[in-house]
């Protein structure tokens, strides 16, 4: 299995920090903050990492290079213009290959054992698994329901749901269906039409996560190591 980590953001909410440090390289117990990602999936047998690129990218890509100091292969995709979680996938889909994939955010924090989505994989009948999370404070009406294993759209009879934690298994196909190459979209404009089809299933998952989308939850995860 392959693995995208997406690591392409401004992280605006991040300044002043990120004025000259991309947000995927702050520092986390003495180390990038990519860099703990790119180790997890080393440590669970997935070597072969595609990163989208953009803001600063040359800082992260010259400190990574082609992976080999950290016992994975990088290969990267670097954004002219911000492609937006979406639009960067179908980029990247040369690289990713034809099995099913990890997607990551490079901008959370967790201690989710990934080798649960490796063992677990997806059903042939399913386009994509989601990882969810109780909500946190800054998103106290979620993004999902879950019911039985699947995921489903919050709308007005539903009200509250859970929060996608930034991590999820796909199938590249999917996204080719998507023939919009260098153009910005969300990865939920993908997941709604998958998910109104009965084609996504999730877990919630209770363990440690954090979403390091400011400096304050910065901060604060940083108390905690």
């Amino acid at each position: 299995m392959r693995a995208m980590i997406l690591a392409a953001g401004l992280g605006s909410r991040m300044r002043p920090l990120t004025l000259k440090i991309p947000k995927p390289m702050l520092p986390i117990a003495g180390k990038p903050l990519l860099q703990h990602h790119i180790e997890q999936l080393a440590n669970v047998g997935i070597r072969e990492l595609i990163i989208n690129t953009h803001w600063l990218a040359h800082t992260i890509e010259d400190y990574f290079k082609t992976g080999e100091t950290f016992g994975v292969s990088i290969m990267w995709s670097r954004e002219s213009h911000l492609l937006d979680t979406g639009g960067a996938i179908v980029a990247a889909l040369p690289l990713l290959g034809t099995a099913p994939f990890l997607l990551l955010n490079g901008d959370i924090w967790t201690d989710y054992p990934l080798e649960r989505l490796i063992e677990n994989g997806l059903g042939n009948n399913f386009d994509a698994h989601l990882v969810l999370v109780e909500n946190p404070s800054h998103n106290s009406t979620g993004d999902f329901l879950l019911s039985r294993r699947k995921v489903k759209l919050l709308n007005s009879d539903i009200s509250s749901g859970n929060t996608f934690a930034g991590l999820s298994v796909w199938r590249p196909e999917v996204f080719a269906n998507f023939e919009i190459e260098n153009a910005a979209f969300p990865l939920k404009n993908i997941l709604s039409q998958s998910i109104k089809l009965e084609r996504v299933t999730g877990e919630l998952y209770m363990g440690d996560w954090c979403d390091i989308g400011d400096l304050k939850r910065y901060k604060q995860l940083l108390t905690q190591m």
